[in-house]
This record gives structure tokens, sequence and C-alpha cells, in this order.
């Protein structure tokens, strides 16, 4: 298990990181130590610097909704992952099943509204969710939430460009909590790939099919 240390310990020196495939190149070496500081992360999240023939074979877009593209699983211990955002686009307000997400925007402005969590596990109509900060997230930008911080929702404010992120969740989850910002009221929620790897994962799933139906030769 990974152990994020939030302390504000000494940082490492952190060199620009040209490339994405660098970055997950220096993600990975950074995992192989299960004692990692978050600051660390958070500096090598930043240190990359987005162009977007890096990552354009994840960002696949969808009409009516964002959507989750992994990059990479990270031996289990993370996942890194592109979100693509079309235009209006947003996340119910959720949490993060007590992993550790950084989100660095690739292209466009996201915006972050931020929650406490609700005060009653009982929906109603007096447990309206009320927003505590809004904030833009700018091209290049990495922010940093946890559960102890607080809930939040991110969307894309814009009805004319689309915007891609870069997220890191760690360790990785397979559901969440989405919540009803007019009662409180909680749902948990699976979390799906749209692609993997840059391949939809209909054609990944039949891919695999199509190699386990083919009949095994003699050596």
């Amino acid at each position: 298990r990974v152990v994020l240390l939030s302390a504000y310990l000494t940082m490492d020196c952190v060199e620009n990181i040209n490339g994405l495939e660098t970055l997950i190149d220096q993600l990975q070496e950074a995992f192989k130590d299960d004692h990692i500081k978050v600051e660390y992360v958070e500096q090598l999240m930043s240190s990359y610097k987005s162009t977007e023939a890096d990552w354009k074979k994840y960002a696949k877009f969808e009409r009516y909704k964002y959507t989750r593209n992994l990059v990479d699983k990270g031996n289990g211990k993370y996942n890194l992952m592109i979100l693509c955002w079309g235009e209006g686009q947003a996340s119910a307000i959720h949490d993060h099943s007590n992993s550790h997400c950084f989100m660095k925007v690739l292209k466009g402005t996201l915006r972050q509204t931020m929650f406490d969590w609700p005060q009653s596990d009982e929906a109603s109509d007096f447990n309206q969710m009320m927003a505590k900060e809004t904030s833009p997230i700018k091209l290049n930008e990495v922010c940093y939430i946890n559960d102890d911080i607080g809930l939040h929702r991110v969307d894309n404010p814009s009805h004319v460009e689309k915007a891609v992120s870069l997220h890191l969740y760690i360790p990785p989850f397979s559901s969440c909590r989405a919540f009803d910002e007019r009662t409180g009221k909680q749902l948990v929620c699976p979390v799906t790939f749209w692609s993997e790897y840059g391949v939809k994962v209909d054609n990944v799933k039949k891919m695999q099919q199509r190699s386990n139906d083919q009949p095994m030769s003699a050596a």
C-alpha cells in the first residue's frame, strides 16, 4: 500500500519533464517506493507542460458526457487517466473513495466547485449542499484533493471550447459516491473507462474475445 506523506518535508528537485511518456516513466519510478511525498507528486505533475501531440491518442470525446480514458495502471498503485470534457459537460458532486487525486489541465479551462460533506446521511430539502468555493483551473495548473479536504464538482464552463485534463488517483478505485446538491442524498456509482491505452473499451473486449477464440497451435 502506498502512503503519501503530506508533511512539509524537504522536496526533491524536479526538472522540467519533456513529454507525457517521460512523466509516466517518472511516476513509475517514484512509486517503486511505498512512501511518497504529496508535494513531490504534485511537482512531477506540474513539471510536465502539455503538448497535444503527447496525449492526443488518449483524448476520446463523447457527445453527451465527459469520458475517462486510462493511460497507465501504475502496477496497481495508481491510475493515470485523461478526462475529456465537451462544451458545458460536468461531473456530479463526488468523493474520491479515500484516494488522493491530482488533476492537471491539458487543454482549455476547467472549473472546480468545492463542497463540505453533507451534515446528515439522510436526504432532505433541509440538507441542501452549499458551494463553499469555486475556482478556475487553467492550462497546466495542478490541483489536489482528498476526502478530508471535501467534495467537489468539476465542469467545463465554456460553450465553445472543449477541455482535457490529466488525473492521477492513488490508489485506484472502482466506485465513488455522488451527491444530490439539493438534498445531500448520496449514491454509490461505479467508475468506468471509455477507453484504455487509446482504444475504446468495447473494442478492447472484442479483441480479447477474438484472441480467446483462436485455436491453440501445437508448439
